[in-house]
């Protein structure tokens, strides 16, 4: 890290748009980021699939999280965490107790999904495509925990991201079924002809070293690499 860099990192903006289910790991992966340099500002827009993509497309952030890449946007993309995608029921559903449920028998359940543009309704109708299958579409709704509840109401089943499952989701189960769950990963993106600043270029090493950690339950990796940061602005700042 240069002079020039160290100084870029005691103060400056880092614009991160991402979609809404990484409201549930990102605050934790942001937090220690910024306590190691609370002189940046830091600016984290939590939006759907399409209106991500839509500022990506028109350059208004740094940095982009998300787990469907576009198709007609040249980017760089960096994986940094598994987001498997899971069929979620109501704790006591008949289908609880059973092992390998045939996509056949889940279909005819009645299902609630997340808004069209969503990247999880889009992967699992790429299943349901993939077998010539349709299910029935009680309720559509913008976010993940309106739909947890739903399904608590017993209003339906529904195919969401394993990191929504909290430790207030007791009345929810995961089902066994084949298929599932769907493997996806989160990403980190820019445009690829985007030069990054140094605050997002350290952020982007930050985020694939402490997200490694994160999906083992420890944060054990962040202070080892707050660490080597700290020892490379040293030796900077001596030059």
């Amino acid at each position: 890290m240069t002079i020039a860099d160290l100084k870029g990192m005691k103060q400056g903006k880092l614009r991160i748009a991402v979609i809404t289910t990484t409201k549930y790991f990102m605050p934790r992966l942001l937090g220690p980021f910024c306590q190691l340099y609370p002189g940046i500002d830091v600016s984290l827009t939590v939006t759907n699939h399409e209106q991500v993509i839509e500022r990506l497309a028109h350059n208004q952030d740094d940095l982009y999280v998300m787990s469907q890449l576009p198709e007609h946007l040249d980017v760089k993309a960096y994986p940094f965490l598994e987001n498997p995608l899971v069929v979620v029921a109501p704790r006591h559903h008949p289908l609880a107790k059973m092992h390998n449920i045939p996509l056949k028998r889940l279909v005819e359940e009645t299902f609630i999904m997340r808004e069209p543009g969503s990247g999880t309704r889009r992967s699992f109708q790429q299943l349901l495509d993939t077998h010539n299958l349709s299910v029935q579409v009680r309720l559509e709704l913008g976010s993940n925990e309106a739909i947890k509840q739903a399904i608590a109401g017993q209003l339906g089943l529904s195919v969401l991201s394993r990191h929504t499952l909290t430790s207030d989701s007791e009345d929810l189960t995961i089902l066994d079924v084949e298929g599932f769950p769907l493997p996806r990963q989160w990403y980190i993106v820019s445009l690829s002809g985007k030069r990054l600043s140094v605050v997002a270029e350290t952020f982007l090493e930050y985020l694939q070293e402490a997200a490694a950690q994160l999906s083992t339950g420890t944060s054990a990796a962040i202070p080892a690499w707050a660490k080597r940061q700290a020892a490379s602005e040293k030796d900077a700042a001596e030059v």
